[in-house]
């Protein structure tokens, strides 16, 4: 059984995913007390090792596999782009070393795998020198510059630099390693949510990186661009595996959440009295999801933090004209804005859960606010993107 050990842990969405395939999750790092007290409460044998910058690779249990999905608000197109060297993004370089102490203690014997996940702002943070630079942390070895790129004026010194245009999908191997890494969407793994993040695997022998994140067209699991999204909520976990082996903990009173809590939560289902739902971003007047897809339009790690940052789901009624906060229509005299024939409201934390691809339950503790749950999946994975990845491992 291959065991796995979590690094930037939040919610526990790379565990969760191991366990689906029969993986064994034993180590997790997080240091956000609401994330913790979830994944402690579903994974009670897991250990917690706390803050990363305390871990020491050699003295902590090896795994075949070993996650993280590093801050990234220094390489969002979102954020200052600061990169691998601001405060934050700079922590993916305390995973590497976990992993080196790792690998040196074991002889190189583990971890096998590594699997970072990132933002796609990550390809151009520092014009394309970051990614770059996580390709040689990885590989331990100098990574060529790729042809393809373009010039770009710097705005603040007026210098011209080259901008190096990383494909969202590739591969690199050095000094015995394979890297390969893939930009996914979770709305084609079974989510309606658009959530393109960048998933990277990095085999230590060499040999299978590519493999697991490609794979032939035509073959199951090859999910195409434009492929239908799914709908279903997330599968119930108690079916999946004997959780005796894992200290697995599953909500009491859960099964047939998924049928029973179908019509409070009809975002899932993406339509409303046979009409397509409507899902607006009211944070930012550029980013509205498709009207006639009721695809919801990326949660980001601001939801619940203050303003208007949990997007908005709006379905037809024959009702009179509803007033909402956002940018969603005309404003009236008061500063909201007349929405004619729809309801419109905020996402709640059970349909969050659900456009990550989690099981209804999972983040539903004892003590929980709304607030915590918004923020702890907006910084969260989705679920069906990791699975796949594991599956293939």
């Amino acid at each position: 059984m291959l065991k796995v050990g979590s690094l930037f842990d939040g919610l526990g969405g790379f565990p969760l995913s191991a366990y689906h395939v029969g993986m064994l999750p034993v180590w997790a790092s997080e240091i956000e007390p609401f994330p913790i007290n979830v994944t402690a409460e579903r994974f009670p044998a897991m250990k917690h090792l706390g803050d990363i910058t305390q871990i020491n690779g050699a003295e902590i249990e090896p795994v075949d596999i070993i996650t993280f999905g590093s801050p990234c608000q220094d390489m969002s197109v979102a954020g200052k782009r600061d990169g691998l060297v601001g405060g934050r993004s700079a922590l993916f370089y305390e995973a590497t070393r976990i992993i080196a102490e790792m690998r040196a203690a074991t002889d190189g014997a583990y971890p096998r795998y590594a699997i970072w996940e990132n933002v796609p702002g990550a390809f151009s943070s520092q014009r394309g020198r970051d990614f770059r630079a996580v390709l040689e942390e990885l590989t331990d070895t100098e990574i060529p510059i790729p042809q393809s790129g373009h010039w770009e004026k710097d705005k603040y010194t007026g210098k011209r630099e080259w901008v190096i245009g990383w494909a969202p999908a590739g591969m690199v191997r050095g000094n015995g390693r394979e890297v390969a890494w893939r930009q996914l969407d979770a709305q084609y793994f079974g989510v309606p949510q658009r959530r393109k993040r960048i998933f990277l695997v990095c085999d230590f022998r060499g040999e299978r990186a590519a493999e697991i994140l490609f794979e032939r067209e035509g073959l199951p699991g090859h999910f195409e661009p434009g492929g239908e999204t799914g709908q279903e909520a997330a599968r119930d976990i108690g079916e999946r595996v004997d959780t005796a082996s894992y200290g697995f903990k599953r909500a009491a009173g859960t099964a047939g959440t998924m049928r029973a809590c179908e019509e409070i939560a009809p975002t899932v289902r993406a339509n409303r009295n046979g009409e397509p739902a409507v899902l607006y971003d009211i944070s930012d007047r550029r980013r509205v999801a498709g009207e006639s897809e009721g695809v919801c339009p990326t949660l980001t790690r601001k939801m619940g933090t203050g303003g208007n940052t949990v997007p908005v789901y709006c379905y037809p009624e024959p009702a009179s004209p509803v007033l909402a906060k956002g940018n969603l229509s005309r404003r009236d005299d008061t500063g909201n804005l007349a929405v004619s024939g729809y309801t419109v409201r905020r996402l709640t934390p059970l349909e969050v859960n659900r456009l990550f691809g989690f099981p209804d339950y999972w983040a539903h503790i004892k003590g929980a606010s709304d607030t915590a749950i918004y923020k702890a999946f907006g910084n969260s994975v989705a679920v069906g993107c990791v699975e796949w990845i594991m599956g293939r491992i």
